[in-house]
């Protein structure tokens, strides 16, 4: 397979990762836009490899380093995370930094409404979401050694600075929307709560592996984004996602009945979690959610410039998805009431 040296890669596996015997057969999946994620199947067992992508890359992004690293600090805590078997750093093994890991055999589930499930099922699922949610937030960062994971300071001044400058570095139009959004999450930036845990960056149904028999979750995937913070900006992204449209670009729930599914109102989903840390539902609410929308269109404009630059793992896709930037800043507006 063009993307990895197959045989690069078995032969330093071969040293790294125990009971490992080559040689390496790859699949790449077609989810992972960032960062490509394979599957290697060797004659013990299966492993999937996800790599730094190749070409010149914006400072701080694709942090595979960072996913091993919080992945296997996870380990022995309530957050469910596949097992992290070892980091190459060596960038002349393949091309760029990439880590091996179990390969979790679980179900994988792209579309919220679930239309396969029963309203049993349904609601369930939602709850073990807002579980595990619930356990990335409650990790004890100290006793896990993730808490210099991220830097002190006001999270959301932070991340506003970060994605901004992500934003620009990346601009191939100029958006009035983003603009108006990114000038509003300035003004009307809530004061620290005081509030820092571990977060997830892209917390979605879609990084999250299921029993394929059952309803739990097996492990959360996809940590690139993670590090210290806000918890409401991970319980901000689920209810930014559940708005999109259906169907495999949006992912969405917008215009699902969802009482009829079974499926918890945006509300309901809220209160759920907060009952499930022990904490009062917040205020302003939809600020989060608008800074949840901001960032992500941040982020697609990135896969965009990665797609027109030729270094997208998916170019076709990456552009469909590049495509939804100005509607996300709309969205961001929108959420601010």
């Amino acid at each position: 397979m063009a993307d990895i040296d197959l045989s690069s890669v078995a032969a330093w596996m071969s040293d790294n990762v125990a009971g490992f015997e080559g040689p390496l057969a790859a699949t790449k999946f077609d989810v992972g836009q960032s960062n490509p994620t394979f599957l290697l199947e060797g004659p013990k067992g299966s492993y999937v490899l996800r790599r730094k992508p190749p070409g010149v890359l914006l400072k701080s992004a694709h942090a595979v380093d960072r996913e091993f690293r919080v992945q296997s600090a996870l380990a022995h805590t309530d957050v469910p995370v596949p097992q992290m078997l070892a980091l190459c750093e060596d960038d002349a093994v393949t091309g760029s930094m990439f880590y091996v890991m179990e390969h979790v055999k679980g179900r994988n589930i792209d579309d919220p409404s679930m239309p396969e499930a029963t309203n049993a099922e349904r609601e369930a699922i939602i709850t073990e979401m807002a579980r595990v949610l619930a356990a990335i937030h409650s990790v004890d960062l100290e006793g896990v050694g993730l808490s210099d994971y991220g830097p002190p300071g006001n999270y959301y001044e932070r991340q506003l600075a970060r994605w901004t400058k992500q934003y620009r570095a990346s601009e191939t139009d100029s958006i009035p929307a983003m603009e108006t959004l990114i000038d509003w999450l300035g003004a009307e930036m809530p004061e620290d709560d005081g509030q820092r845990t571990l977060v997830h960056g892209d917390y979605r149904i879609d990084n999250m592996l299921f029993a394929k028999d059952g309803t739990d979750c097996l492990a959360v995937l996809d940590w690139e984004l993670s590090t210290l913070g806000h918890p409401f900006a991970d319980l901000a992204g689920v209810i930014m996602q559940w708005q999109m449209p259906v169907g495999p670009e949006g992912r969405g729930l917008a215009g699902v009945d969802r009482a009829a599914l079974g499926l918890p109102s945006d509300d309901a989903f809220v209160d759920l979690y907060c009952q499930m840390r022990g904490i009062n539902r917040p205020e302003r609410f939809g600020y989060y959610v608008a800074f949840a929308f901001f960032r992500m269109a941040a982020i697609l404009q990135g896969v965009k410039k990665r797609a027109l630059d030729g270094n997208a793992s998916n170019p076709e896709k990456a552009l469909r998805l590049g495509a939804y930037v100005p509607r996300f800043a709309e969205m961001g507006l929108e959420a601010r009431a």
